[in-house]
């Protein structure tokens, strides 16, 4: 490895390994860690000796781990926000430890203390009869084959066209609008079986919209604490989508349906039924070795791993599994679970995030895969309203970045207009971008 810094083909400057973990605060390995992860990439140095970083992508990575310094003047968008604080693995809201709301309060109590930084004992929501009326009919209108997302989002549109008053923002109407959506979110769900739970606590409603399987103190302990703790995650992208809604003053609903529109991403609220899927594989193959030796062979990244906000285990996901000792039904995907992680750390030093413990309660307790990108929608409504009420008081239009134009400098001549119109392919095979292969559904990622 040469200690000498470079420069890419452009000039823009290359940091060393050495220099790249200095600025991260991390050590070489962790460095390599990152690239495996797919949050830094990297480039041989010159000679072949080592590896180089880029300087740019190497700061934003130290920004969002929470090194402030690491930032140059104007570099980044930022937002004033009293909501959420991670520092030093830890993640707060309203500067009152995260994991320890969840343990002591009920999801709905949590919400009102995001809202307002005020506790309200026995909080419960309730749904409008009418408005969760038009959410079933709409969302019953859908195909049988729809993904829970899709149902959240035409249940939003429903909720939000039966209220007329949610062009009112004043933090009243929008903390009303709020105590509503979000148990109409969860009686637009379909049953899978289950008692429909009507009038309990939220934890209790959702339950029966995610497993046939009966109910017990331990498991929704469980999943009152996944709510609680995944209420918000300070600018997430989905949150950053929410505030820039809410910046151009659509209501609430509006904000909450441009939220679900980028949670659904792979990347962001789908990852935990990646999870799902991989710790159902190694609770049925009997060992978790084969399966991430599967992952890595194919040159895809173990799910339910690693966090760019956490540098030690995810504190969510730590809260989770501890919860998690006391379902007797966990004890095969907890095992599962554990197994992943110690095998994943011989490659790299990655730790378990809170996809890995929903993954265990959805695999233990008869759930599908997308059961915990449910919770996170369900969940997360709550956030976006609160990063929604700050941001209505917030000049409005704020948030407009400048692009950086990349394209042809203008004059150019007129295109000429084609003969024949455009016609959408029969088959399901995407048009290759240049230099790309097409891809077809087989070749499509899961």
């Amino acid at each position: 490895m040469t200690d000498q810094s470079a420069t890419d083909d452009q000039g823009a400057p290359r940091l060393t390994t050495r220099e790249a973990a200095e600025l991260l605060g991390v050590k070489p390995e962790t460095v390599y860690a990152y690239v495996s992860r797919g949050q830094l990439s990297s480039a041989r140095a010159a000679g072949g000796r080592g590896s180089t970083f880029d300087a740019d992508e190497v700061r934003a990575l130290a920004r969002r781990s929470g090194r402030r310094d690491a930032s140059p003047a104007g570099s980044d968008l930022a937002f004033r926000t009293g909501i959420t604080l991670i520092e030093n693995d830890h993640c707060y809201f309203r500067g009152v430890d995260a994991t320890e709301l969840a343990r002591r309060y009920s999801y709905e109590e949590v919400a009102e203390w995001l809202w307002t930084g005020e506790p309200r004992p026995g909080a419960r929501f309730t749904a409008a009869a009418g408005t969760l009326a038009a959410a079933r009919r709409t969302v019953g209108a859908l195909p049988a084959h729809s993904g829970s997302t899709d149902r959240l989002r035409v249940a939003v549109t429903a909720a939000a066209a039966t209220d007329p008053l949610r062009f009112d923002l004043s933090p009243e109407a929008v903390l009303c609008s709020a105590r509503s959506l979000i148990p109409t979110l969860v009686g637009a769900l379909p049953t899978l079986g289950g008692p429909d739970a009507d009038g309990g606590s939220l934890a209790r409603e959702l339950w029966s919209r995610l497993t046939a399987e009966p109910a017990d103190a331990p498991s929704l302990a469980v999943l009152n604490a996944a709510l609680a703790l995944l209420i918000d995650h300070d600018l997430a992208a989905s949150t950053l989508a929410a505030r820039v809604a809410a910046s151009a003053r659509a209501h609430p609903y509006a904000v909450v349906s441009a939220g679900l529109g980028v949670l659904e991403g792979p990347l962001h609220g789908a990852a935990s039924g990646l999870a799902h899927r991989m710790l159902r594989e190694a609770v049925d193959r009997g060992s978790a070795v084969p399966v991430v030796a599967d992952h890595l062979r194919t040159g895809r990244r173990v799910p339910g791993l690693g966090h760019r906000l956490y540098r030690g285990e995810d504190p969510r996901a730590t809260a989770l599994f501890a919860l998690l000792e006391d379902v007797p039904q966990a004890a095969g995907a907890l095992a599962a679970a554990r197994e992943v992680v110690g095998t994943t750390a011989r490659h790299a030093p990655l730790h378990a995030n809170i996809d890995l413990a929903l993954a265990v309660l959805s695999v233990s307790r008869g759930m599908p895969a997308d059961a915990g990108e449910t919770v996170f929608a369900v969940s997360r409504t709550a956030g976006w309203i609160a990063h929604a009420l700050e941001e209505y008081g917030e000049r409005p239009l704020r948030i407009r970045p400048s692009g950086q134009y990349t394209g042809p400098r203008p004059p150019q001549p007129l295109p000429a207009l084609r003969t024949t119109p455009r016609s959408c392919p029969q088959s399901l095979v995407w048009p290759a971008a240049p230099g790309t292969r097409s891809r077809g559904v087989a070749e499509m990622p899961e």
